[in-house]
């Protein structure tokens, strides 16, 4: 009896966790990885997927995005990878030197919804790598310019600057107004993503010689450096960190942001009712005009360990289908990749949208580089240190294209012994 009163609770244990797990029905099970926010959302497109591909199952798992890249490697390393998974797109370069991912042009060819013409050419450029596809774009991220249209118009600025020096004017004039308390411009320099804007912009690139050394002293990259460290030695952006940005963008503690398109949703729902007329988006303003500015987002990679690679594929061309994305859109919030989805009346009519659908036209992709995280890493550090005034330009420049080239040291290496090859 005794025996039996100390089985019995294991076996009733045991029958519960079986009736948790799922039985094997006959169907392909695609295991599919999406991060954040998009990993909660999703689960709620796969019933229509798996309606209309009754031979799929599709198990979706949610990851954190500060733990997805880590994760990610790890599940390589240990051979647990899934089946499709979202990826950042500058992450794509890494996977694809790792071969941990597919090329999908031959799907491509076949495939009924995808058209590239469809697609923002830079955008769809951070998927390829030496003239082949290894991942589809999911949804884009580039960032412009949030500003106080209402404090602007009452300096005499009937539009928003389009060129630096008369961004310059333009926060120098809002400085005056606003008073010494006050600023214009929200820089976290901690964060790199306005440094690297303003270095896109320009026409010398980020990296020379075939990605093998660090470019930064060029006279670009320097001038975008000058302007970032101007904006804080003229005391135009706040050294110190801002809890509520958009409790102090309606204060006009600050009057400029350079954002990604989720902060629309977030400046509709946190800036005061009273304020709400006050800001607008705008296209980030370049040397002489507007220009290009960051492709950034998330794509859809087929693991090169997969099992099931047809059926992964038929995962990754339905998330892309017009329809799906303009639910995805609708959901998230995020922008979709396909210039037939901005024609939805719910982005199409949406004024603050407008300044991300011409700006995803002049969009380019960052050095298609494994090293990328290093770099810009080290290139958010030089930011820092020249915002709190600790280097000058000219120093910085040189001692960044030495820490770049340190970590290019082994890619030129790679390189180097397969041409000797």
């Amino acid at each position: 009896m005794m025996r039996l009163r100390l089985v019995l609770p294991l076996l009733a244990l045991c029958g519960l966790l079986a009736s948790c797990t799922r039985p094997d029905d006959g169907r392909v099970v695609v295991k599919f990885w999406a991060m954040g926010r998009e990993g909660e959302v999703v689960t709620q497109l796969m019933p229509e997927f798996e309606r209309t591909h009754p031979g799929i199952r599709v198990e979706v798992q949610q990851l954190p995005w500060t733990a997805a890249h880590q994760k990610l490697l790890t599940a390589f390393a240990g051979e647990a990878m899934p089946d499709v998974f979202q990826l950042g797109n500058t992450w794509v370069p890494e996977f694809h030197a790792l071969k941990a991912i597919i090329q999908l042009d031959a799907y491509l060819a076949q495939s009924a919804h995808i058209q590239r013409g469809d697609y923002f050419d830079g955008i769809w450029d951070t998927n390829v790598i030496d003239g082949k596809l290894y991942g589809l774009p999911w949804y884009v991220d580039t960032r412009v310019m949030f500003y106080n249209r209402k404090l602007l118009a009452e300096l005499g600025y009937r539009q928003p600057p389009t060129t630096w020096s008369e961004w310059m004017k333009a926060m120098e004039a809002v400085k005056r107004k606003v008073g010494p308390q006050n600023y214009a411009m929200l820089l976290p320099n901690e964060e790199y993503e306005t440094l690297l804007g303003l270095a896109l912009q320009q026409d010398e690139p980020l990296l020379r010689d075939g990605g093998r050394y660090g470019n930064f002293r060029s006279a670009s990259f320097r001038r975008a450096l000058q302007l970032y460290g101007e904006m804080f030695e003229k005391k135009l952006a706040p050294m110190e960190r801002v809890s509520n940005v958009y409790h102090e963008f309606s204060m006009n503690f600050i009057s400029f942001y350079f954002s990604g398109p989720w902060n629309i949703g977030e400046f509709r729902r946190r800036v005061p009712a009273a304020a709400q007329d006050t800001w607008m988006t705008a296209r980030l303003p370049g040397p002489n005009g507007y220009s290009s500015a960051i492709a950034g987002g998330s794509s859809l990679a087929i693991a090169s360990s997969s099992r099931h690679p047809k059926e992964a594929w038929q995962l990754v061309e339905y998330l892309s289908r017009t329809d799906v994305a303009d639910k995805f859109n609708e959901l998230t919030g995020d922008m979709p990749p396909r210039r037939s989805n901005w024609e939805a009346p719910r982005l199409a009519k949406d004024p603050y949208a407008r300044a991300f659908r011409e700006q995803l036209e002049y969009v380019k992709p960052v050095p298609k580089v494994p090293e990328w995280e290093n770099i810009v890493a080290a290139m958010r550090v030089m930011g820092e240190r020249v915002a709190h005034n600790t280097i000058s330009v000219d120093d910085a420049v040189v001692e960044l294209d030495a820490e770049v080239d340190r970590i290019l040291e082994k890619r030129r290496w790679m390189l180097d012994r397969e041409q000797r090859q």
